[in-house]
């Protein structure tokens, strides 16, 4: 069990970041497209995350919880204010166009279609706010014979064409023990957000933009090299377990204490290292072994004789070996070695943020980094509606009867 945070340690605080003053709406669930708020909220934006009232964001549901508390909740939502809103009841629809009018950007990732049967289709959000940067999220696009079917990271895994390449040969794939794509598309979809409002703010000033980001689609672009190795020569990539398929010797080996480690390098110069820090340098002048390519090809022996030699010591020793050389070996971290190794301390990688359940958390820092307009985490992720005062008070200055007839109506 790692040591508690300090009690209100945070990373940040006031609002930082290149991307202070821009407002953002976030009304999705889950995690890829509330993860792409978060990030703009990393760096300054000011994110309202409105949720439907009484049920909430379905990520509130997914453990790990802590007394009673969702706690990946509080990561891929820090840094947002939290209201809810029944956007399907007409005064809801009609509070939400308010906001869109001082908003920059909005996220959404319902089914395609979805927000036109409410009453809010392009034309009438472009109506409310024509310079408003619409992000959408799906499983397959907006458009397109997938367009209404849900997905969740695996579909996105299996059909992006990720989940065919990992795993041992001889076994099922396998998909990763985290919902891998719905990161990418998070990363994704900041991204997309970035790019328009460049062109936004320095060449269309009057004009929106809607982002179509298809979940499927943002895997599929991750694994560059699959299609046009298909395409050219008609390859279709296979599992090879843990060893590398464009560069040798690279796999997972364990040591002598039980410990894991993994070792990567295409370079000439990086197997050159490598051999002398397993004390064989009279491999690099082997014929088998003089480029990439016939490393490859001989990957084989490279692993039995790299192997060899890590089988026989101990972590310390195998990674004091690689230091010494320079060569390119690491650790397989589990995150409580994540938490204690020196370089993440040294960069603050993790960084303890206010949280009103448990004082503070510990949470991974902003990345990347800035030198002049650094973003910083404010705040983990809240409870539900704890700041529908300030959006609906201070925003949008309605008044306390006009709230109270509002939640009686479960609007809000």
């Amino acid at each position: 069990m790692p040591d508690r945070p300090t009690p209100g340690a945070t990373a940040t605080d006031e609002t930082t970041g290149p991307l202070k003053g821009l407002r953002v709406i976030d009304i999705a669930t889950i995690i890829a497209a509330p993860m792409a708020g978060s990030l703009l909220a990393d760096f300054g934006a000011d994110v309202t995350k409105l949720e439907l009232p009484g049920a909430g964001d379905g990520l509130r549901g997914f453990p790990p919880f802590k007394d009673g508390k969702p706690l990946w909740w509080k990561v891929t939502n820090r840094g947002k204010r939290h209201g809810t809103l029944d956007l399907r009841q007409p005064e809801g629809a009609e509070l939400f166009k308010r906001m869109l009018a001082e908003t920059d950007v909005l996220i959404e990732n319902f089914r395609p279609g979805t927000l036109d049967r409410w009453g809010l289709d392009l034309d009438t959000l472009w109506a409310a706010n024509p310079r408003l940067i619409i992000l959408r999220v799906s499983a397959f696009g907006q458009d397109g014979p997938y367009a209404g079917q849900p997905g969740f990271a695996r579909i996105f895994e299996a059909m992006g064409g990720l989940t065919q390449i990992t795993g041992d040969p001889d076994r099922a794939p396998m998909h990763t023990g985290y919902p891998l794509a719905d990161s990418i598309g998070g990363v994704f979809g900041a991204f997309a957000i970035c790019a328009a409002l460049v062109r936004v703010f320095r060449d269309r000033p009057d004009e929106g933009e809607e982002i179509d980001l298809s979940l499927t689609e943002a895997v599929l672009r991750m694994i560059e090299s699959l299609a046009i190795e298909y395409d050219q020569l008609g390859a279709i990539r296979a599992r090879s377990g843990n060893r590398n398929q464009y560069s040798a010797p690279s796999d997972v080996y364990m040591t002598a204490d039980k410990r894991y480690v993994s070792l990567a390098g295409s370079t000439a110069a990086t197997f050159r290292n490598n051999a002398h820090a397993i004390g064989r340098p009279e491999l690099v002048d082997d014929p088998r072994f003089a480029s990439n390519s016939l490393r490859v090809q001989n990957a084989g022996e490279l692993d039995r004789i790299f192997g060899a030699f890590i089988a026989s010591h101990t972590l310390d020793e195998v990674l004091a070996a690689f230091r010494k050389a320079n060569g390119t070996l690491a650790p397989v971290y589990s995150v409580d070695q994540i938490f204690a190794d020196p370089q993440m301390q040294a960069r603050g990688a993790i960084v303890a943020v206010p949280d009103d359940d448990f004082g503070a958390v510990r949470m991974q820092n902003v990345v990347p980094r800035m030198r002049n307009a650094p973003g910083g985490v404010r705040w983990s992720a809240g409870a539900l509606g704890k700041d529908n005062d300030f959006i609906y008070r201070n925003w949008l200055g309605l008044s306390e009867d006009e709230i109270d007839t509002l939640r009686e109506k479960n609007c809000l």
